[in-house]
This record gives structure tokens, sequence and C-alpha cells, in this order.
């Protein structure tokens, strides 16, 4: 195993403190950005140095996923450019796959090593920010890994939409009414954030786009909504979750509680309660866990796999490592209950992270470091345009105000003001024009009608021939592993 050695790095004697962020996600992008601003001079005068190892070059803000999936946003307006943003940190665009923190190193692999045919690299560090996020946590069910759709990315949530209209149009174009139901019948497993706003805006999407069909019509279209527990939308409270249940069934949306998915091997989802339901689109939301990484560490882990911090964001009982987000168990001061721990989401990570780089600065000068104290302040939810849930500061709302407050919180929340902008402009637009229909397919494998027009053979649309099945293909599951 060789040292790292990052290229474009000017000669010189190396820098007195590096500080390592593993991960580019909420929490990685907006430490290190804080950080950077904080230690300006520290940076130009070679001081300090901000190295980001991340396996995208940009971070996805998932709230907006949904949307995009929608058509309502346009795809590159869900990520922000990580090169852009942190222009004064070096991005590397690799993986993390061990950190040995009594050594003081992290073991990765980047893009050139994968080329370079070499074995990963070790890189040094003083400070360590370990925010890697989660990944889908999945359950050992038959078939899911072959016809499972996963919504984390802004990949898998434009693979998604291009299937959706894909399904369409083959139901539309055969007359076998099995593959027809077959094609029109969606199942979203998981009943919270993502798969209700998921599932929300692709009905609206479609349901609109029917219209531009002349055999299919709102009401041959089958969505299937599976929770394994009594409810749905947990973070907006008991009321807003039993009327989101009642705005979802009365768009015929099959709301399915305390019912699980025992397999979709076959292209036909069976559920807990016998129900079997012959299906082309199984899109899995059902919740989360922590990164691998953690458990290649030698920090300490809570019960669930996550880094037990102090509510200072330091790794508990460890100097010089730090965490905060999804891969952190942060004790919630403002809770009533003792011992609670602050909730994993993106209102907490954001926060999080501008007490964490002033720790970090804090630390690195020998001042008092800050505790992390936010009361939660409620949550908001979309069910489609026009359509959502709201449970702020103890007021409740729905429908049309409580989407407008969805809107309006997540264009406050999307880094930099060119993405506000961005996304602000594409909303104006799309009350004024109709939406976009078009399926852009072909967009994921662009070398495969080239491959046949040369006399050579197709590139491998997806994973196991799932897009010769009518499963969208994986783009981006080649190179290297994604940072949730």
């Amino acid at each position: 195993m060789k040292a790292a050695n990052f290229r474009g790095t000017p000669p010189g004697p190396p820098p007195r403190t590096r500080i390592l962020v593993v991960g580019g996600g909420y929490v990685g992008m907006y430490t290190a950005l804080r950080l950077q601003q904080r230690l300006k001079q520290d940076l130009a005068r070679g001081e300090t140095e901000i190295v980001v190892v991340t396996p995208d070059p940009y971070m996805t803000y998932q709230p907006f996923l949904p949307e995009a999936a929608a058509g309502s946003i346009s795809p590159r307006h869900v990520v922000v450019p990580l090169r852009r943003v942190l222009d004064r940190c070096k991005i590397v665009i690799g993986e993390a796959k061990a950190v040995d923190h009594a050594k003081r190193t992290a073991t990765i692999t980047t893009l050139a090593t994968e080329e370079e045919g070499a074995g990963p690299v070790e890189v040094t560090y003083d400070e360590l920010v370990i925010a890697p996020g989660s990944i889908s946590r999945t359950l050992p069910i038959p078939g899911l890994a072959d016809h499972g759709i996963g919504f984390k990315t802004v990949e898998e949530a434009i693979g998604l939409r291009n299937h959706v209209i894909e399904q369409m149009d083959i139901a539309s174009s055969t007359r076998d009414p099995a593959i027809r139901d077959a094609a029109l019948t969606f199942v979203f497993v998981g009943g919270g954030y993502a798969g209700v706003e998921a599932l929300g805006e692709l009905e609206d999407m479609a349901r609109y786009t029917t219209r531009y069909y002349h055999n299919v019509k709102p009401e041959d279209l089958k969505w299937v909504l599976v929770e394994a527990s009594n409810r749905i939308l947990p973070e907006v409270g008991e009321e807003m979750g039993k009327y989101a249940i009642r705005e979802l069934r009365a768009r015929n949306v099959d709301v399915r509680l305390d019912t699980r998915l025992d397999s979709c091997a076959d292209r036909v989802a069976v559920l807990s309660d016998g129900t079997r339901l012959p299906t082309r689109t199984v899109v899995w939301t059902a919740g989360v866990k922590p990164a691998p990484v953690l458990a290649a560490t030698d920090l300490p882990l809570d019960e669930r796999g996550r880094l037990k911090c102090t509510a200072q964001l330091s790794v508990a009982g460890v100097d010089h490592a730090w965490a905060a987000g999804d891969a952190a168990s942060v004790p919630d001061l403002t809770a009533e209950e003792p011992g609670k721990e602050c909730a994993p989401n993106a209102q907490h990570a954001v926060r999080q992270t501008k007490v964490l780089a002033e720790n970090i600065v804090a630390s690195l000068r020998g001042e008092p470091l800050k505790e992390y104290a936010h009361r939660y302040a409620g949550s908001v939810a979309s069910l489609g345009l026009h359509k959502g849930v709201a449970h702020v500061y103890g007021r409740k709302l729905r429908g049309y105000p409580a989407w407008l407050m969805h809107r309006a919180y997540h264009l406050s929340r999307v880094p930099t003001f060119n993405r506000k902008a961005r996304v602000l402009a594409e909303w104006t637009l799309s009350g004024l024009f109709k939406r976009e229909i078009v399926s852009l397919g072909s967009l994921e494998h662009p070398r495969a009608e080239f491959a046949l027009a040369a006399g050579g053979r197709p590139p491998a649309k997806g994973p196991k021939g799932a897009q010769e099945e009518g499963q969208p293909g994986t783009p981006g599951t080649s190179g290297t592993p994604r940072d949730t």
C-alpha cells in the first residue's frame, strides 16, 4: 500500500494540519465550506489543508429528488458541484475503505487507482471528519436485488421517471392484458418521506401524462404503497399522517399498512397479507443504514452501527475525530427524555455542521468547544403538485399551504444562490407552461445505438440484464460506490 500523492498538489513542505473530510454530502460539504471560510488565511499560507474524499464530484440535495423525478426540476439543479463550492479544498473522487485513527490514516481508493490497477492508498491526517452518509437498508427478499429500484440518488430518480413513462408506452402498445396490467402497476415499499413523496409526485406526473395517450386512462394506473407499520409519515404527526393516507386513497392509491413485501421474484410482488401483484416496478424506500466504512474503523459505534458522539460533535472518547448527520449518534440536549438522540435528518445535519466546523477551528486554536442544541422545528412533506402536509412548531397545515411551505423551506436550504435562482426559475416556468412528458431512457446508455451501427454488440443495459426485461439501468454503479 502506498502513500497518497494527489495530482495537482504543488511541491513544497507539507501543511502543518491536514483536515480529512470523508464524504461530500450534507455534512461533508457544509463542514468543508465553513472550514474554508474560517481558515481562509491558514489555507492561503499553506498551514492547513482540507481534503474531501467523496465518490461523486457533487452533493445531492435529496429532498428535491421527487420533484426531479416528476420533471418539476432539472436534474442538474438538484446537485451542487463540489469543486465550485469548495474551491479552497482538495477534492478527491474516491471512497474511504477503512480508517485507522490510532495511526491517523485512512485507506482510500480513487478513480486513478482503479484505472492504474493499483491498490488503495493511505492518506494521513491530523483532524478527521467522518460523514459518509447512509445507504439503503435492504432485506433478503427474493427478487429485490434483480428487480427493485432505489430512490437515493439523482440517477435513480431520473431513471425511475424514464421507467414509469416507458411502462406507459408498453401498456399503450400491447394487446396482452397481463403485460398491460403489470406495466401499469407501481409498488412503493416504505411509508417515510422518500416513499410517500416519490409516489405522490410520480402519480401526479403519470396522471397528467395519460392525457396524451389514446388508450391509457388515469384509472388504469395502479399505485400501491406498502408500509410495515400502522402509519405513514410519522415525522408530521399522527393526525397529518392520517390526512396523507386519506389524500392518497382519494387519488386511488392503495395504501397497505401493517404489510410487508415478502417477494418480488418473477415480476410478482407478494405481500404479507397474501396479495399477489404482477408488476414491473418495485421501488424500495424502506429506510437506510450507516455506510459500511464505519464498521471498518477503530472508532466507537452504537448498537445501530453509528458513531458515538458527544454534544460537541466529537467522537466519544477519541481526540481529533468528529462526526455529524446520518453517521453520528448525537445526544439531543433539548429533549425532555434523558438519553434521546438527534434524529438523523437534514434539519439537524445542516445545523450540526456549523457547530462542527466552529469546534474544529476552536480545537486547533485551543479555545473552548460549543455544544450542539436545536429544538426540532417540525416537518413538511409534499404529496404532489399543490398538495402537502406540515407540522411545524405545533401548527398543522395541509393541502396548498403545506405544499407552499415545503417548497419555501427547501428553497431556503438548497446550497448556493445559483441553485436557488435556477430552481425558482424552473418552478415559475413550470407554472406557466405544460409539463414535460418525454422519457430519455437512452441517455443512460448513449453508446448503444452507435455500437449497433458499427457492427458491434451494444453495451450491457443495467445490472443482470434488467433493461432487457423492462427495468431501468442503474447508472453510476460501474465506477466508484456512491455517497448518499
